[in-house]
């Protein structure tokens, strides 16, 4: 029987740069409900707070994209 042994110490999420496209990609992602907001903030590489913040500024500035 083969086992395998991990090392934890190894295992860590590698850091992301934040960008003009990720933070995009991500507001987007949050204005058509394709992500939540851990995984939107994890996809730029900012906080929580932060992200709640620049979304809130991509409301403030982009047109409503839909009728209602």
């Amino acid at each position: 029987m083969n086992s395998y042994r991990i090392d934890y110490r190894t295992l860590r999420e590698e850091k992301v740069k934040t960008t003009p496209q990720n933070v995009q990609e991500s507001n987007e992602g949050l204005f058509f409900a394709k992500m939540n907001l851990p995984q939107a903030s994890k996809n730029c590489g900012m906080t929580q707070k932060e992200m709640k913040l620049t979304f809130w500024e991509y409301l403030k500035y982009n047109p409503i994209t839909y009728k209602g």
